[in-house]
């Protein structure tokens, strides 16, 4: 009995130091994030390591890239902020927006936001503007030495789910510039600088009602539904969380994985064909029942009500054939 309770609360022993190097490493990774973090808030020039994007043109655009921060901003960049926001967001808030307009007027001028900004070149080299911009002239909106602000992209460094992700809070762009690759070149250039800041991903907020911009992320860029999305929560809401992750750690916590997937053995050259639940439900109506079997392929995230529910629909498609 003595030696059966010497060897328990060895394990016990055991058991907690574990429990506690776990807590350890739980501190040391939250301290790792923190400190990722405040490099990446430290740094006073996102875009000079990135010369290349600089500058953006086509045949009937040419603009500049300057880069600021929200507790730097001149009147004159405040007010084109706000006024950009009203013309491209109030019809996708709707009867939200007048509250939404006070949190985001809040928002702009945060000690931890950071900005790119593109103006548009006035009868001069895009290069010869860009370095113009550096000695500190602010006026915004208009025809001064910068040129005319047409687009801005508002982001922060942030943590999510306990991983550092860059949060873009807002990318507006006039729509007389818009279509013209300059939304997607931006989105690249903040990619470029998230995954220089070591961040994990990138994450985003999209209006539902915004349908251009969930078709530009969705469709474009590839990005996908974050867990954190009220949607994937249960939850009502008329946006949704997008984010696209740059390491396996991150994309299992943050992004929505397929319920399972199908594979489906057609016959007679045995020919496997995998789709996900949304790509099997399109295609199964159009192939004879008798002509494929079912293997199912779990991710580690099956949903049994999901799977009952794709299996009664196999087996009222094959009794109908």
């Amino acid at each position: 009995m003595e030696a059966e309770k010497r060897v328990a609360s060895s394990k016990k022993a055991e058991n907690n130091r574990d429990k506690k190097m776990t807590r350890k490493e739980i501190l040391e990774k939250k301290k790792k994030v923190q400190e990722i973090i405040k490099a990446a808030l430290s740094e006073k020039d996102p875009l000079s390591s990135f010369p290349s994007f600089h500058h953006y043109s086509t045949k009937d655009l040419s603009v500049y890239l300057d880069s600021g921060r929200g507790d730097y901003l001149s009147s004159s960049v405040k007010q084109y902020i706000q006024y950009l926001l009203k013309v491209n967001m109030e019809v996708a808030y709707g009867t939200e927006w007048p509250k939404e307009e006070k949190v985001k007027r809040r928002e702009m001028v945060s000690s931890e936001a950071r900005y790119i900004f593109v103006y548009e070149t006035v009868n001069a080299d895009a290069n010869i503007m860009f370095k113009l911009s550096k000695k500190g002239r602010s006026n915004a909106d208009g025809t001064d030495d910068k040129g005319h602000l047409v687009a801005f992209v508002h982001y922060r460094f942030t943590i999510e789910e306990e991983i550092p992700v860059l949060y873009v809070y807002e990318l507006q762009l006039e729509q007389r510039v818009q279509g013209k690759g300059l939304g997607k070149f931006l989105m690249l250039l903040i990619e470029l600088i998230a995954q220089k800041s070591k961040m994990s991903a990138l994450v985003l907020t999209v209006q539902k009602a915004n349908m251009t911009a969930i078709h530009f992320y969705r469709n474009k860029l590839r990005y996908l539904i974050s867990t954190m999305s009220p949607s994937q929560m249960g939850l009502q809401s008329n946006y949704e969380i997008l984010c696209k992750s740059f390491d396996s750690e991150t994309k299992a916590v943050l992004e929505v994985c397929n319920p399972f997937s199908l594979v489906l053995n057609i016959k007679p050259k045995r020919t496997q064909i995998r789709f996900d639940i949304s790509h099997a439900l399109k295609i199964l109506p159009r192939i004879h029942a008798s002509d494929y079997c079912i293997n199912w392929s779990e991710d580690n995230c099956v949903q049994g009500d999901s799977k009952s529910v794709l299996q009664s629909i196999l087996q009222s498609s094959s009794m109908s054939a």
